[in-house]
This record gives structure tokens, C-alpha cells and sequence, in this order.
């Protein structure tokens, strides 16, 4: 059987992380310590995501800028890289979401962290749990991540959000952070731990409206399960299923 350098290098990078992961206690989020930071998702960058299907892509970083709406209480950050260049403008959906939040347009770093003015947003918020998602994966995100691991912070970065050119370098990129004590997460993850409980507020009612539009796995289960309410009838050879 023959093995491709690359996944030599993933198999050999992911024990490495899984080893080093568990040195790091787990934190679980708190909306009231966490601010949200959207990193360079912008329209010319889009172009360099090939490791999801562009459609999927979309919808996954308009999920991720949204999670402040969800969460009213939540501070938010936007961030963009050379804007004026190839890299483009955030998305108009994202800011108009945001219309008084910062917006630091970088002139030249990439680490958004080396950016003073940015470096100052994310201290006067005085939160310490930063939640981060940024086109690419390997350098928006994983710079920043680590940057702000290396400052104290916790971090925890949306993988589905971010995006990069190959599978590969998004896994090599997501394994370098959890080194760093980042946490990788999925959109609902990160939802859930924000809400905590369902009958919090957000909770199911701010929430299913808002899953049902970015997680429509279970906003599905959802409507399956109002229907069966409101009219469901039980069919023959249902009733005899294991409850």
C-alpha cells in the first residue's frame, strides 16, 4: 500500500496535535466574555476558497458574521486585509449587518494583530474569548489565532467559515492551531455553547428561525417535528415501532 507525503505529513501532524490538544483545560464559551472578529471574508478572497463547495461556502461565513445578531449581547469586530487590492471588500451583507461596529480596513498586515488600531478594538471590548472565522484558513485565521493565544486570549476559530485553497492546508492549518491551544469548532457548536440551554434567552425561540436559515439539517427536524404535532397522524405499522 503507498502513502502520499501529504497524508503522511497529516497522519503524523494529527497524533502530534491529539497529544499536545489535551495540555490545554477545556473552556467552555461564555457570551458575556466573548466578542466575535469576522477576518478578511472578502469578495476577492472568496476566490481562493477551493476546499468547499462555493455555494456551502457562502452560506457558512454569512452563518458565522450573523452569530452577533443571534446574540445581540455579543460584541463584533470586522477586519479586511488591502481591500482596495484583489483581496476586496467585505461582503455588503456582512456590514450592513453591523453598521456601527468597527470596521478596521488594514492597509498592509496580514496578522490583523499586528494592526494597532485593531490590536485597541479587541482590547476596549474587555472581552477575553475570541471567536474568529477568516478567508484563508492558513494565514487569516491561523496567524491571528495564534497571535491572540500568544496575548492570553481563548480563541475559538469557526472551520467551517474559513477557507483556503486545498483540503490539505486546511487541515495542516487546523492541526497547527489546536497545538496552540485553539479551539476548532463547528457553527453549532459555537452556538451551543453560547446558548447553553434552550429555554435561555437566545434561546429556542431567537434560535430555531436562525438555524433553520444556516443549519438546515436542524431546522428540518424542526419543522418534521411541528408537523407531527400540529397534524401528524401515525401510520399503519408506526405504532408498532420501538419507542
Amino acid at each position: 500500500m503507498k502513502f502520499s507525503l501529504a497524508t503522511t505529513l497529516l497522519s503524523a501532524a494529527s497524533m502530534v496535535s491529539t497529544a499536545m490538544a489535551d495540555s490545554f483545560e477545556w473552556e467552555r464559551l461564555d457570551k458575556s466574555k466573548a466578542l466575535l472578529i469576522v477576518v478578511d471574508i472578502q469578495e476577492g478572497l472568496y476566490h481562493l476558497t477551493r476546499d468547499w463547495d462555493p455555494v456551502l461556502y457562502k452560506q457558512s461565513a454569512l452563518a458565522f458574521a450573523e452569530i452577533g445578531k443571534a446574540f445581540p449581547d455579543l460584541p463584533v469586530i470586522l477586519t479586511s486585509s488591502a481591500q482596495q487590492g484583489p483581496n476586496g471588500p467585505l461582503p455588503q451583507e456582512i456590514v450592513d449587518m453591523y453598521p456601527s461596529a468597527p470596521l478596521i480596513m488594514r492597509q498592509g498586515e496580514v496578522d490583523a494583530w499586528d494592526n494597532e488600531e485593531f490590536r485597541a478594538a479587541v482590547r476596549a471590548t474587555g472581552r477575553t474569548q475570541i471567536i474568529i472565522a477568516g478567508i484563508v484558513t492558513d494565514v487569516c485565521t491561523a496567524f491571528l489565532a495564534r497571535s491572540l493565544r500568544a496575548e492570553g486570549y481563548s480563541v475559538w476559530a469557526n472551520f467551517e467559515a474559513s477557507g483556503t485553497t486545498t483540503k490539505e492546508i486546511r487541515d495542516i492549518s487546523n492541526q497547527q492551531m489546536i497545538r496552540a491551544g485553539v479551539n476548532v469548532v463547528s457553527l453549532f457548536a459555537i452556538i451551543c455553547d453560547l446558548m447553553r440551554d434552550w429555554r435561555n434567552t437566545p434561546g429556542a425561540k431567537e434560535l430555531y428561525p436562525y438555524l433553520d436559515k444556516y443549519y438546515p439539517a436542524y431546522g428540518m427536524l424542526a419543522r418534521a417535528h411541528r408537523g407531527a404535532i400540529l397534524n401528524g397522524t401515525i401510520l399503519p405499522g408506526e405504532d408498532s415501532l420501538p419507542h
